[in-house]
């Protein structure tokens, strides 16, 4: 395991988690329905549904653009090597799951700093015989670490598809830039990035609405400009695919979003606002609710 990360004492992994701040892969898990949270993840993902009531549409479409980008790498490019840093929790349909389906032999590594993701990393760490997946406990801005246990599990030989979705808006542009540079730089020809970003492009009032829900509680949130996240390409060298940088619905929809969990009406009617957003048809989309852009670009 790289860096023995699932070795680590549980206590020690408790003493990390901070329950008085929200985390962002935390606040992620909250509009994705998920259950591994904290009630400060709970308040800061309703202030900003309040914010914004479509703004789980972001969320949900940001997720399925990953499900496609995978599907389409893997099965139409031959990508079988993944390096998805700040993967957040676990939850259906992660990225070794959508790989190693078209490629049983796929590897894929993820990387987050959050111990709560770390506690429950065994449940990523579930491969297929063939395949191969990891989780590598370290920071966005550490990425010589974050190269050298990936190269544990990756072939640094081969082409890898660096995995970087609804990460780089928490990172100011002096750091995230070059980070980004220098994880491409290590990657061989052929290799590809995936990203999506929030943007202040598209519908700015509600974004902005959002922004400073976070800002409060003291994330940093940067909204880039459709320029500034194709220069996360250009100052890389690396070509975009086809349709280049749009809104996360618009990058290449197959139509095959998931369809909502049936809801008994009774049950729903008690539920917060909140609590009901895993229960909403994302399918419903329209341009006035998306505030995410999506893009991938091949190394050549």
């Amino acid at each position: 395991m790289p860096g023995d990360a699932l070795s680590q004492d549980p206590a020690e992994l408790r003493r990390r988690i901070d329950t008085t701040k929200a985390h962002p892969a935390r606040v992620y898990d909250v509009f994705l329905g998920g259950k591994d949270n904290y009630p400060v993840d709970r308040d800061a993902a309703a202030a900003a549904l309040a914010a914004n009531p479509r703004g789980y549409l972001d969320v949900r479409h940001n997720r399925d653009f990953l499900r496609r980008a995978v599907t389409t790498l893997a099965a139409r490019e031959g990508i079988r090597q993944f390096l998805d840093i700040g993967t957040g929790l676990p939850t259906q349909e992660n990225v070794h799951q959508i790989a190693q389906r078209i490629a049983a032999d796929a590897r894929v590594v993820y990387v987050d700093n959050d111990p709560v993701v770390l506690a429950h990393a065994r449940a990523l760490l579930t491969s297929g015989p063939e395949g191969r997946t990891d989780y590598i406990d370290a920071d966005f801005k550490q990425p010589a670490q974050i190269l050298e246990q990936a190269a544990k599990t990756l072939d640094f030989d081969e082409p890898v598809a660096l995995v970087l979705v609804a990460i780089l808006h928490f990172v100011e542009d002096e750091e995230a830039y070059p980070i980004v540079r220098r994880l491409v730089d290590a990657l061989p020809s052929g290799s590809r990035l995936v990203l999506t970003h929030l943007t202040e492009d598209l519908n700015p009032e509600n974004i902005r609405a959002v922004q400073r829900t976070y800002t409060e509680r003291g994330f940093t949130f940067v909204l880039r400009s459709r320029a500034e996240v194709e220069r996360f390409f250009t100052e890389c060298g690396l070509e975009m695919d086809e349709p280049g940088v749009v809104p996360a619905h618009h990058w290449r929809p197959d139509g095959a979003a998931p369809a909502p969990e049936a809801a008994d009406p009774a049950h729903l009617a008690g539920l917060d606002d909140i609590e009901k957003v895993r229960y909403r048809d994302i399918n419903d989309v329209t341009d006035a609710d998306i505030n995410v852009y999506a893009a991938t670009g091949v190394k050549r």
